[in-house]
């Protein structure tokens, strides 16, 4: 009787971690889908807290190794039960080539295509507006070489 209890937990406390994954991959589904006709390359899963008043809002960072003469497509979804709107931006050291949100117009786009001008390494950043919490994902993909 005991391990059958034990076992009943144990499936209890399982299923709200298995059923947050299938959203995630869910939503990692449809993030692709909504790139258009492309080839998905990799994903970058992002749950942020939200920021303190007056500090800088959390952003999660990912490095990537881009190839020379070839174009990506950066994609954003944002989870439905998220504060904020997630924003992606791509870096190539201090430099920003490209984003999702264009501050000065406050325009949202869901993806940017990035025409790769060197191989090498840059860097994938992403936050959510205000540093509210939330819960996203970002897709890379391959739309074509030059």
């Amino acid at each position: 009787m005991k391990n059958i209890a034990v076992i009943l937990l144990f499936f209890a406390l399982s299923c709200p971690f298995s059923t947050r994954a299938q959203d995630i991959s869910q939503l990692t589904a449809q993030c692709a889908a909504n790139a258009g006709e492309v080839m998905y390359l990799k994903d970058f899963i992002v749950k942020l807290d939200a920021g303190t008043p007056g500090g800088a809002p959390p952003t999660a960072r990912f490095a990537l190794l881009l190839s020379k003469s070839v174009v990506y497509r950066l994609s954003i979804c944002t989870a439905p039960n998220s504060e904020g709107e997630a924003v992606l931006q791509l870096f190539d050291m201090n430099t920003l080539l490209g984003s999702t949100f264009i501050t000065a117009t406050g325009k949202e786009f869901p993806f940017f295509d990035f025409k790769c001008q060197k191989t090498g390494v840059y860097h994938v950043f992403i936050s959510f507006k205000e540093g509210k919490a939330g819960e996203g994902v970002g897709v890379l993909s391959y739309v074509k070489k030059l």
